[in-house]
């Protein structure tokens, strides 16, 4: 009887709390009432606005921050001469033409206890040229008429004329990259340089030769015939994704799976493409290669003969986020080296182990 009595007490003491939790639920749940929508504003010195993420979008790269929102478009580092994409500022893609200067920095070092050790040491620091790259991407210095630097804000962009690139400050113009050999790129700009923009990242490199370089507006961005320009002058939405072909330093084909004719064959239910087939397709000319390079997480991988270049078949998966798995190993490439001439082991781009 008392275990009766006990149950249905605690039967009306669980209904009491019910009926209390229902009752502030409901009182916490009205809803308030709605803000009247604001008039948004333009910001000035916005960043640019993004693109649809298509097939091609890396979802497991590392995206900066502030590229994940606006910017994000320009999430690759292209370069564009006149509008026509010629490649990525990329370490693993740079011209084997273009040398690094080496610069003497101080490094953090160890500091054993009850020693003189310092807690530093000397190393040193890779950095590039732009005069030099343009060189080495073959374009003559002294038809240059200008060169735009994007910073992560279109107004955050270093502007600098022919003059500039041929005065002797632009020996100190020059940019590295985050990771030493690897990351996103980084300006490093004399003071007073150009129009004195230094912005702590680069999102695309524009250079002007024939064609007129758009003006920039302060605290606005690029004007091109009265036209604010929101992506790349004379070309439009910037290229992300895609797999890079260099021939002997220079871009001759880009491969972009969406963009791929009908599959030549299908091997365990993927479409496939000959290499050299779809490469001469795209009006490369292939018979002087005589080897080639994957590029995979920003280093030189494998090497490919000639003979094991002519028998590749490539593919392009939706699970190969941006890249293609080449040849029978199903490498797989970020970009592809090909190379007129065999490159020596000590000129394949490997760090320093001196260096940060």
């Amino acid at each position: 009887m008392g275990m009766v009595f006990l149950r249905a007490g605690l039967t009306s003491l669980g209904l009491l709390v019910a009926v209390a939790s229902a009752a502030c639920s409901s009182k916490e749940s009205t809803p308030a009432p709605s803000p009247q929508p604001a008039v948004a504003a333009p910001a000035p010195d916005a960043a640019p606005p993004s693109a649809p993420k298509g097939d091609d979008y890396d979802k497991d790269e590392y995206i900066p921050a502030e590229f994940k929102t606006g910017a994000d478009r320009w999430r690759d580092t292209g370069i564009y001469v006149d509008g026509r994409f010629v490649g990525l500022l990329s370490w693993a893609e740079l011209p084997l033409a273009l040398q690094p200067v080496w610069v003497k920095v101080k490094a953090s070092a160890p500091k054993r206890y009850g020693t003189s050790d310092t807690g530093w040491r000397w190393a040193k620091e890779r950095r590039y040229r732009f005069t030099e790259l343009l060189e080495a991407l073959g374009l003559d210095l002294a038809k240059v008429k200008e060169i735009h630097v994007y910073g992560p804000k279109y107004t955050d962009t270093v502007v600098a004329t022919g003059k500039d690139l041929r005065s002797k400050a632009a020996a100190d113009f020059m940019f590295r990259f985050g990771g030493g050999v690897s990351g996103k790129a980084i300006p490093v700009v004399p003071e007073r340089f150009g129009n004195g923009r230094s912005p702590d990242k680069i999102s695309s490199v524009m250079i002007y030769v024939e064609k007129q370089p758009p003006v920039l507006e302060r605290n606005v961005g690029f004007f091109l015939d009265g036209e604010l320009q929101e992506g790349v002058p004379y070309f439009g939405t910037p290229l992300r994704g895609g797999v890079r072909v260099y021939m002997d330093d220079r871009l001759v084909a880009y491969i972009k799976r969406q963009d791929l004719p009908e599959p030549q064959r299908t091997q365990d239910g993927e479409p496939q493409w000959k290499l050299f087939d779809y490469l001469r397709s795209r009006g490369v000319s292939v018979d002087s290669v005589v080897e080639g390079w994957v590029v995979r997480q920003e280093k030189w991988q494998e090497k490919l003969t000639r003979e094991e270049l002519e028998a590749a078949w490539f593919q392009a998966s939706a699970q190969a986020k941006g890249h293609i798995e080449v040849g029978e190993g199903k490498a797989k490439a970020q970009s592809l080296i090909l190379r007129s001439r065999p490159v020596a082991m000590a000129e394949v781009p490997t760090p320093d182990p001196e260096e940060l």
